[in-house]
């Protein structure tokens, strides 16, 4: 690359979109290869799962309204009720199902990215073969750094939930608990902001370095200081990307690496 790290290391949000974009053209064969085998999968499996689970939903939805129909104790009650307890259970295997290959495909193609991108900076010999062949090397560092973000996202929005039933108990909608309630929403926005940016970061510092779990959250925090600014604004971008898109969502994990 033609930029010294000493440079990049400076870059503010709209250097690493052009840097990011400059990247993605540099070096189009590497990458329409991780996207043919990783990222294009992902939006497939991603359209196919909501077609699969509107059909299942509708199927569900309409068998429960059969049952309201139904005398209660006949037999037909009991085999609409059997019937849609088994679609229910159809329903969230699929969605387990769907959401740990998601997960892994996800973790993988980002590892791939970020690998690429970290081997093109340190002047690397990089190849489609050797980015898969590192790949899944470090991919259960990522998996643990998830795992640990997940469960930090579920305790905020537990206490962000238990704050927010308090505000209804108590407050509601008198002139005081509206200006509460816009608190509220304006302090989680900003606290899962931060927490998708220390998360992001996270991940690209368990695939470079042999930290994992809330070691490289609290090192990724370390990371971001004197940098809030550009983050936030690199994350709001991140958020706004239409994943739905292959190549948005090539450039969603492209830019994220950064």
């Amino acid at each position: 690359m033609d930029r010294e790290q000493e440079d990049i290391q400076f870059l503010g949000f709209f250097g690493i979109l052009k840097e990011s974009l400059k990247i993605i053209f540099t070096w189009k064969r590497i990458f329409t290869q991780i996207t043919l085998a990783l990222i294009l999968p992902l939006s497939f499996i991603f359209l196919a799962h909501i077609q699969v689970s509107e059909l299942l939903f509708i199927k569900i939805l309409n068998n429960e309204n059969a049952l309201d129909y139904t005398l209660k104790g006949s037999r037909t009650y009991s085999k609409l009720s059997d019937i849609i307890s088994s679609e229910w259970a159809a329903f969230w295997l699929f969605k387990a199902f769907y959401f740990t290959f998601l997960l892994i495909l996800a973790l993988l193609s980002t590892s791939a990215v970020v690998y690429t991108i970290a081997s093109i900076y340190t002047a690397k010999d990089i190849t489609f073969k050797k980015i898969m062949s590192v790949v899944p090397r470090v991919w259960k560092r990522l998996m643990v750094t998830f795992l640990w973000s997940f469960a930090i996202v579920l305790l905020y929005n537990f206490v962000s939930v238990s704050l927010f039933y308090f505000w209804a108990r108590y407050y509601g909608l008198y002139k005081i608990g509206i200006a509460i309630f816009i608190a509220l929403v304006i302090l989680y926005v900003i606290g899962f902001v931060y927490i998708s940016i220390v998360w992001h970061l996270a991940s690209v510092i368990s695939f470079l370095e042999d930290l994992y779990g809330i070691k490289v959250m609290i090192k990724s925090r370390g990371l971001i200081k004197g940098k809030m600014g550009a983050a936030v604004a690199n994350e709001i971008a991140l958020i706004c990307i239409d994943v739905q898109s292959p190549q948005l969502f090539f450039h969603y994990h492209v830019y994220g690496a950064w």
